[in-house]
């Protein structure tokens, strides 16, 4: 089914659809990266997943006849006989709901929050099938329709950006003609390149925020659109290593959620910008570029540690300019060559002649 209105002409896709041949070739193949491997404490890195579990990782334990741990086991006691019900009764609730229902016992949302991650990786399920989400903070907009579980029927637009659905698994239906998935880090850059129509002159694509460090709700639906299209997505992050933290998050996951690696993460994003490379390439003033501080090296160090750097030497690269020259730079720089050059020049540029590594 087409959608309107329409992009640019067919011939300025070449590439991205050559970078889309290239995807389904490798996966045929059964792998998305090259080879790399490594471990970091719990967890173990592999290409075509990202971080996930390993099977002899390091447990706790927590007794009910241990002072130290009674309220702790009495709370996930709490917690599960609750899901138990949900599950009965087949409804849903929110983190905040289960919260809500004796915020004074359980003290503040994170306790809530860590105990139901602790249950979903003891019983090895996801969270959804515990019956609990999470509120959605994301948004996606372009060129894309779906059904939600309760049949409410979703037609996403290029002007205007709608949330991210609460149950991501329940949404059905999902048809789209996008050419490609843009993830952008922030939702001021976002609504920037919504107001400059970048959706509609891009068309057809799909655009989607997570506000920053995405939640649970925009992985899913990150992962759903790359397996069930799997067309080419890329990132949009500053170039900072808050940002690459951030692509890092969607394309090969977290720690905190490795145990649900192979539902969330998209080894096949690509970052589009802002590279660092681009500052000095672009001529951007240093005037517009802001000194890393301590935390921010230290945060570049530990990134370029991880095993899946290995696999990336182009972005290692990146970041050791970054690191040599000492400075961050956000998306907003580039309106200093113009106030529109993100939507008019920098992103049709890297998308017409495959500025991504």
């Amino acid at each position: 089914m087409a959608f309107a209105p329409r992009g640019p002409e067919a011939s300025f896709f070449q590439v991205l659809d050559q970078h889309r041949a290239s995807l389904l070739v490798a996966l045929r193949k059964g792998g998305r990266e090259p080879a790399g491997g490594g471990t970091h404490l719990a967890t173990r890195f592999e290409d075509s997943v990202g971080l996930h579990m390993v099977s002899h990782c390091t447990t706790r334990k927590i007794k009910s006849d241990s002072p130290k741990s009674v309220k702790t086991f009495a709370l996930i006691l709490k917690i599960l006989s609750m899901i138990y019900k949900l599950v009965q009764s087949n409804i849903y609730a929110t983190k905040r709901d289960i919260y809500y229902t004796d915020s004074q016992l359980f003290g503040n949302q994170t306790v809530v929050d860590n105990i139901i991650n602790d249950i979903s990786c003891m019983l090895k399920v996801p969270r959804r099938s515990l019956h609990i989400l999470s509120t959605s903070k994301g948004l996606i907009a372009g060129n894309l329709r779906y059904i939600e579980e309760d049949g409410t029927k979703v037609n996403c637009a290029c002007t205007t950006a709608v949330a991210v659905p609460s149950n991501v698994q329940g949404i059905q239906n999902l048809i789209t003609d996008a050419k490609f998935l843009l993830i952008v880090e922030k939702d001021a850059t976002f609504q920037r390149l919504l107001d400059d129509s970048f959706c509609t002159k891009m068309s057809p694509c799909i655009m989607v925020t997570g506000k920053g460090v995405p939640d649970l709700n925009t992985r899913l639906l990150v992962k759903k659109l790359w397996d069930t299209f799997h067309i080419p997505i890329f990132t949009l992050v500053d170039a900072d290593p808050h940002g690459i933290e951030i692509m890092c998050i969607y394309k090969y996951g977290s720690m905190a959620m490795s145990f649900e690696a192979h539902n969330l993460t998209v080894p096949a994003i690509r970052w589009l910008g802002l590279l660092p490379s681009d500052i000095k390439r672009l001529n951007i003033p240093k005037g517009t570029l802001i000194p890393l501080t301590k935390q921010d090296q230290m945060k570049l160090d530990s990134i370029l540690k991880r095993p899946y750097i290995t696999c990336q030497p182009f972005w290692r690269k990146e970041m050791e300019i970054m690191a040599d020259s000492k400075m961050k730079a956000e998306i907003q720089a580039l309106t200093f060559l113009s106030s529109d050059y993100l939507s008019r020049v920098y992103l049709p540029n890297k998308l017409k002649f495959g500025g991504w590594i």
